[in-house]
Order: structure tokens, then C-alpha cells, then sequence
């Protein structure tokens, strides 16, 4: 069956009225070729030298999904949608959290059935062609590589902090900013990056034990300012529940759905899990989970003690709110500590998930082989040292600007092709054995779409613009580089041999 798809989906070089002047198939046929399911799962784990090793287990997956979604978002969140929503910031998480979910249902049938490092590239492979795979990819080269170098600019502000917290001191301004922001580098920033490195070389076993301590630990703290918090909750402060109407609650909705993004972490390590069928699935329902159920008590508990027209123009951050309660501005540095601990995991799994991708492209051909090799322990170590070097030198020197803000729109497409994906699948091989389902499909993977398409709209043009910018140059070097050296490309000696396997 996989030779006969093979053959079907990837026709080698022919002189029929059909091929090019080259010998080569149309143009449209090589844009549209896609890559068999069965030879997806095949080739899981193969590198060029050696193959990635499966040691993770299902609640390593889980707080994969968790490391990558539950960042310092909520830790600051609540000053941005409160005013808004009012109490019913509650709902609001709802409604954003059954937004994300959508897609997350769309991920857990493919990754069990697909269970490749590619995640959304890989899925897109499958279904709609090679060029719609590269566009995929490309996405989420720029979701998770920028997004990583923003987000140890994060961490970076917070060790400013830490240090005014406990000395009085701050970091010289030169040392804490890039060039065109008040300073010449952001030296914080980028040692985070090389951390998570050091932590990626030690062996995914290791990294990802450490990871799972690192999530347990900001889990603690936010269960601690449940725990402290609901103690002086007010019922006053619940009434009115609707301030400004469900209005106000999608408003908050819209902007509190990038909480979410993060749970198809657990998804780029298909090729490194125990049972992927089994235990992929129920990581990334197991993450959404849990992440709606701190966001919702969180939610709870910060607009139970304060005031909801207090947020505004506030620093009503979970610290600030502790403080109030306990009387102590002991708070403050915990929590400081455990936003510390927040971005240092996001850093590692998302710079994780970032060398797995580039794992799976690379070994379709679309990117230098070089990101395809893996040492005896099973780490892809040069991918790894590279992809942090250029992600350091990001954070370190780079005013990311609206390039960060374009990551959300990168992130939206990669889910709504999984949708997609979902309902291609469903009808060009229903046969395929799925360890799960999404329910109600078509209406859910078409609510997926939806909403996807409803925010990636909702979006200013600068950030359309930073984003057809990336899209363009992605084209440029799919056309110039990756098109003619895909495995999927007749005359290829790799395509040969692919196709005698």
C-alpha cells in the first residue's frame, strides 16, 4: 500500500506529453505532490546518522504542552482583559479556551495518527501538497523561533526586576536592550537561550525531566495565590457580572485566546514518544485541560479581591493582588521567581519544538541535511546549535518590533491548516486507523477554520504586512532551494532510493 501511494502521489520523471521540457512533471503537479501517510509514520525517528530516540511518556508530553502554553501571560494578563469583560473574564477564558479547542481536537487525531516531529508541517504534507506544507513550516519557523527570542526578552525584564527587588540595583541599560532600544545588547536575553541549549544537548530525557519540574514549580505558584487569595474574595465585587455586556466578554475573549497558543507543543515530539497513538491524544486534551482550569480560578480569584475598575491603568498583577491581601511586599519577589521559572520553560520547549521541525523539513529535503543529523544519544545537535545561535543573536540584538506581533498570526495559520488537514484526511483516506476523533466533524474542524480566520482578520496591517513580508521570502526560498531538492522530486537520487524502500 505505501509503494502504491508513492507511486501515485510522487510520479518519477516520465517523457510523456505530461513532463516538462526537463523531463520533470508540471509545475502544479510538484506544488500539489503530497507525502503518504504511511511513509510519514515510516520514517519517523530517521535522521541522517541515526534516529531520534522515543523515551518520553505521557506526562512529559503533557507538561510539554503545558511548559509551552502557560507562560507569563498570566501573570499580567488580567490588567489587559478585565477591563474589558469585567467579572465575566471568566467566560471570556471560557469562550478563548473552547476557541483553542477546536484546534487542539484537530491536533490530538493527527498526531496520534501522524505522529511525526513536523506536527501542522507534517499533517499539511499529508493532505495538501508540498507547497502548502513549505507555507506551513515556513509559519512556524517564524512562530516559534521569534517567538522564542520575545520571549527571553520577557525573561530578560524579569531579571531586571529581580534584581531591583533584591538589591536596589538595575541592569545597566546597554546591557539590557538591543540597538534602537535605548541600548547595544541584550545580554539576559540571550543567556537564557544558550541555557535551554545546554539543557536540549544534555539529551531529551534530560531536558524534558526538567521541563516537567519546571512546569510543576509555576503550577505551585499559581495554585498558591488561589490558595492565598480566595481567602479574601468578596461577593460584592461579582455584581454586575456583565459591566459591558457579552460584548465586553468576546472582546476579552479575542485577546485572552493567545493564552492558549502553546498546546501543540507536545506535538513536535511525536517522534521521541513511548506510544505516540495513545499518549498524544491525551497530552494535548490533558494540557487544555488543566491550563483552563488555572486560568479560570485565577480569573476568580484576582477579580473576587479586587475590584474589577481597578484594573485599568494599574499594576493589578497577581504580585500586586498578593500583596494587598497578605499585607507584604514578600509577593512580589515569588512571583518574580516563578515568572522567571514560567519563561524559562517556554524557552526550552518552544526552542525544542523549533529544532523538531526543522528535524522533520530537513529530512524531506526542503531544508540543509544538516538539521536532519542526530548524534548517538539521538539529539540533533548541529540543528540545535544553530537554531539557538540565531535565536540569541535575535533576542541579544534585534528590535523584534511587529515581526513578534506577525508570530500570532503564523501560529493561527499552522492551526487552521491542521483543521483542514483533519477534513482531508476524513476524505481521501477514511480508512486509517485513528486512536482518536474529533467529535461532530465537519461542524467542529470547520469552527476551527473559522475562528482562526475570524482572528487572523481581526489583526492590524502592520502586522499583515510583517507577515506577507515572511511569506514572500518563504516562496523565495521554496522556489529557489527547496522545490528542486525534495525527496518527492523525480530525479532526485534520495527520491530513487525513497521510492525502493
Amino acid at each position: 500500500m505505501v509503494e502504491d501511494h508513492q507511486t501515485a502521489e510522487a510520479p518519477p520523471a516520465s517523457s510523456g506529453s505530461g513532463a516538462g521540457a526537463s523531463g520533470r512533471p508540471p509545475l502544479t503537479t510538484r506544488l500539489t505532490r503530497r507525502k503518504p501517510v504511511e511513509r510519514v509514520v515510516d520514517e519517523t525517528g530517521q535522521g541522517d546518522d541515526g534516529r531520534l530516540h522515543r523515551s518520553m511518556g505521557m506526562w512529559q508530553l503533557t507538561a510539554i504542552s503545558i511548559g509551552a502554553t502557560l507562560g507569563t501571560g498570566i501573570f499580567v494578563v488580567l490588567g489587559e482583559a478585565v477591563p474589558d469583560a469585567g467579572p465575566a473574564v471568566v467566560l471570556s477564558f471560557v469562550i478563548a479556551g473552547v476557541t483553542a479547542l477546536f484546534s487542539a481536537l484537530a491536533y490530538a487525531e493527527l498526531a496520534g495518527m501522524i505522529p511525526a516531529s513536523g506536527s501542522a508541517y507534517s499533517y499539511s504534507y499529508a493532505t495538501m501538497g508540498e507547497l502548502l506544507a513549505w507555507v506551513c513550516g515556513w509559519c512556524l519557523m517564524l512562530t516559534y523561533g521569534v517567538s522564542v527570542a520575545a520571549v527571553a526578552v520577557g525573561w530578560s525584564d524579569y531579571i531586571d526586576k529581580l534584581l531591583v527587588l533584591t538589591t536596589g540595583l538595575s541592569l545597566p541599560a546597554e546591557l539590557a536592550g538591543p540597538l534602537g532600544e535605548g541600548g547595544i545588547v541584550n545580554l539576559p536575553a540571550a543567556a537564557v537561550v544558550l541555557l535551554a541549549m545546554v539543557a536540549l544537548l544534555g539529551g531529551v530525557r534530560e531536558s524534558a525531566w526538567a521541563n516537567l519540574v519546571m512546569v510543576v514549580i509555576k503550577i505551585g505558584v499559581l495554585a498558591l495565590f488561589v490558595g492565598i487569595g480566595v481567602t479574601a474574595v468578596q461577593d460584592q465585587n461579582f455584581a454586575p457580572f456583565l459591566p459591558l455586556g457579552m460584548g465586553g466578554v468576546s472582546a476579552a475573549g479575542a485577546t485572552l485566546f493567545f493564552s492558549y497558543i502553546g498546546f501543540d507543543a507536545a506535538s513536535t515530539a511525536g517522534e521521541e514518544a513511548k506510544r505516540p497513538q495513545r499518549d498524544l491524544p491525551r497530552a494535548i486534551m490533558l494540557s487544555m485541560v488543566i491550563v483552563t482550569a488555572l486560568y479560570c480560578l485565577v480569573a476568580v480569584v484576582a477579580v473576587g479581591v479586587l475590584p474589577w475598575d481597578r484594573f485599568e491603568g494599574t499594576d493589578a498583577s497577581l504580585a500586586t493582588i498578593l500583596t494587598m491581601v497578605t499585607g507584604t511586599p514578600v509577593w512580589s519577589l515569588v512571583f518574580t521567581l516563578g515568572a522567571l521559572i514560567a519563561i524559562a520553560s517556554v524557552v526550552l520547549v518552544v526552542l525544542y519544538g523549533q529544532t523538531r521541525i526543522l528535524f522533520a523539513m530537513s529530512r524531506d529535503g526542503l531544508v540543509p541535511r544538516v538539521f536532519s543529523t542526530v548524534d548517538a544519544k539521538g539529539t540533533p545537535r548541529a540543528n540545535t546549535v544553530i537554531v539557538t545561535a540565531f535565536i540569541a543573536f535575535l533576542a541579544a540584538l534585534v528590535p523584534l518590533g511587529h515581526l513578534a506581533d506577525a508570530t500570532s498570526i503564523g501560529t493561527l495559520f499552522a492551526f487552521g491548516m491542521v483543521n483542514v488537514a483533519v477534513l482531508v484526511l476524513r476524505r481521501i483516506r477514511p480508512e486509517l486507523q485513528r486512536g482518536f476523533r474529533v467529535p461532530l466533524s465537519p461542524l467542529v474542524p470547520l469552527l476551527g477554520v473559522a475562528s482562526c480566520a475570524y482572528l487572523m482578520l481581526s489583526m492590524g496591517i502592520s502586522t499583515w504586512v510583517a507577515f506577507g513580508s515572511w511569506l514572500v521570502l518563504g516562496l523565495v526560498v521554496y522556489f529557489g532551494y527547496s522545490m528542486r531538492r525534495s525527496r518527492l522530486e523525480p530525479g532526485n537520487s534520495t527520491h530513487t532510493a525513497a521510492l525502493r524502500e
